[in-house]
C-alpha cells in the first residue's frame, strides 16, 4: 500500500531531472549562466560529489557564460595567494590554507580546480578568472598583509599602521581571546584603531596607485581587503560573546560586503561572479528557521541586492560518507552520515530512487507547490555529530523560497583531504569529476 510519503514523492519525481549525462547538465548550465552572481552551495563542508559537480559547473561558467571570479567561504590572504599564483603548483598555492579546517580547501577537488583555472588563465589572458576568499577569521594574517604591503610602499604609514595594530598584542594568535577580554572590561577595544587604518590606506589610494605602477590597482585592492577584514573581525569577535545571531549576521555581512567590492573592483559592478559556501550561508535565510532567530545570510543579501540576476543552487543528500570532526580543532574523519531523518526533504528525495537529479524551484506546478511546505533539511558543518543528529544537523526551511535549483545526490562519499590522518578511512579514491560534464 502506498503512504502519504510515496505519494508525495511521485509528485515531485514528475518535476525531478535526472543528472546522467551532460546534456541535462546543459540547461542548468544554460539557466544559471544568464544571471550576475549564482551561489553554489554544500550541504557539508565534507562532501566529495558537491565539491566536485560545484567546481565542474563553475569552470563551465567561466569557458562558456563569461564568468569573472570565484569567491569562497575562506580567508581573503589565503585565496589571495592562490590568486596570484602563476610558477608554483596547485598545492603549494593552497599552503596558506592549514588551519582547521583545512580538508575544506586543502583537498583533492580544490587542488584539480585550481590547475585548471591556472590553465585557462594562461591562454586567456583578456579573460582571467579570479580566486578570492571572502571569510574573516584571518584577523593576524591580514593585519601581517597589510603591514608587508605598506612596508614596500610608504614606510612611514607602514609605522603608523604598526602603532595601530599593537593593540591587539596582549591577546596573543587568538583572536577570541581579545573579544573575551574586551568584553569583560579588563581591556579597551581596538575599534578607533582599526577603524583610523582602514580610512588612512583609502585616503592614500590614488598616491599609492601611482607610486606603484601598473600593479598598483591589484595590490592595493588586496591591501584594502585585509584592512577591511580587520576592522570586521576586530567587531566579530567582540559579538561573538554577545550571542550568536550577532556574530553569525556580522559575519555573513563582512562576506557580502567583500563580494560587493570584488563586483565594483572586477568591472564597474559588471562582473559575472561564482559563490562556492555552505547551504546555509547561501540559500535566502528568510525561508528558513534563522530568520525568526533574526539572522541573515549571503543568500539573502545577495538576493535583495540582485533579485533575478542571482541565482542559488543547493544541494542534498540521503546517506553515506562525509569528511568531517567530533569537536572544534580535532583531525578530519571519514564518517558514515547516518540516513535522513522523516519528515526531511532529503528522506522525500530518497523515496524518489533516482540517484542524481536537480529541481528547478522557479517553476509553478504541483511539486513545488508541495515543496513549499516547511520541512527538516540537513546540514553538515566541519563537525558531525551523529548522536545529536537532530538537535546538531537540522533545521526547517521552505525550499523553493530558499533556493532556485536543488540538486540531490542520493549516495554521496567523503571528500578526500590532501593530508589524512590516521581516523581518517582513505577507502576508494574518489573520480576527480564527475563525467557526466
Amino acid at each position: 500500500m502506498k503512504t502519504s510519503l510515496d505519494n508525495e514523492a511521485a509528485v515531485v519525481a514528475g518535476a525531478a531531472r535526472a543528472l546522467t549525462t551532460k546534456a541535462d547538465y546543459d540547461s542548468l548550465l544554460g539557466m544559471a549562466g544568464e544571471a550576475q552572481c549564482v551561489l553554489i552551495g554544500e550541504a557539508s563542508h565534507g562532501t566529495h560529489e558537491f565539491y566536485a559537480i560545484r567546481a565542474a559547473l563553475t569552470g563551465r561558467l567561466i569557458e562558456e557564460k563569461g564568468f569573472r571570479a570565484v569567491a569562497l567561504e575562506a580567508d581573503w590572504p589565503d585565496s589571495f595567494r592562490v590568486h596570484r599564483f602563476v610558477d608554483t603548483c596547485a598545492t603549494d598555492a593552497l599552503n596558506d590554507f592549514r588551519r582547521f579546517p583545512s580538508w575544506m580547501w586543502r583537498n583533492t577537488v580544490v587542488v584539480d580546480f585550481i590547475e585548471w583555472l591556472r590553465q585557462w588563465n594562461a591562454h586567456h589572458k583578456d579573460n582571467l578568472a579570479g580566486f578570492y576568499g571572502l571569510d574573516l577569521y584571518s584577523m593576524h594574517t591580514s593585519i601581517e598583509a597589510v603591514l608587508n604591503y605598506l612596508d614596500k610602499i610608504d614606510p612611514a604609514a607602514a609605522r603608523r599602521a604598526r602603532q595601530r595594530y599593537a593593540c591587539f598584542d596582549h591577546f596573543g594568535q587568538d583572536p577570541q581571546h581579545y573579544g573575551l577580554a574586551t568584553v569583560a572590561g579588563s581591556a579597551e577595544p581596538c575599534e578607533e584603531d582599526v577603524v583610523a587604518q582602514l580610512t588612512e590606506l583609502r585616503r592614500k589610494y590614488a598616491e599609492f596607485i601611482q607610486r606603484d605602477g601598473h600593479i598598483g590597482e591589484e595590490e592595493f585592492f588586496s591591501a584594502e581587503q585585509n584592512a577591511r577584514l580587520v576592522m570586521n573581525a576586530e567587531r566579530y569577535y567582540r559579538a561573538m560573546f554577545h550571542g550568536r545571531a550577532s556574530s553569525w549576521n556580522l559575519r555573513d555581512q563582512h562576506m557580502f560586503e567583500t563580494l560587493s567590492e570584488l563586483f565594483t573592483h572586477l568591472d564597474s559592478g559588471r562582473a559575472k561572479v561564482v559563490v562556492w559556501a555552505h547551504n546555509s550561508h547561501l540559500g535566502d535565510a528568510r525561508a528558513t528557521e534563522m530568520h525568526a532567530r533574526g539572522e541573515l545570510n549571503i543568500g539573502q543579501l545577495v538576493r535583495e541586492r540582485l533579485g533575478e540576476r542571482a541565482f542559488a543552487i543547493g544541494f542534498s543528500t540521503y546517506g553515506g560518507t562525509v569528511t568531517a570532526a567530533s569537536d572544534w580543532g580535532a583531525p578530519a574523519e571519514r564518517k558514515r552520515v547516518r540516513p535522513a531523518l522523516a519528515g526531511s526533504y532529503e528522506e522525500l528525495f530518497h523515496v524518489i530512487a533516482q540517484p542524481r537529479f536537480w529541481i528547478d524551484l522557479r517553476e509553478r506546478n504541483s511539486a513545488t507547490d508541495l515543496l513549499q511546505e516547511k520541512r527538516l533539511q540537513r546540514a553538515i558543518g566541519v563537525i558531525y555529530r551523529p548522536q545529536t543528529e537532530r538537535l546538531s544537523h537540522y533545521f526547517e526551511v521552505r525550499l523553493p523560497v530558499q533556493f532556485d535549483v536543488m540538486i540531490h545526490i542520493d549516495e554521496t562519499k567523503a571528500l578526500e583531504p590532501l593530508e589524512r590522518a590516521s581516523q581518517w578511512d582513505r577507502g576508494e579514491l574518489p573520480e576527480t569529476y564527475p563525467t557526466a560534464l
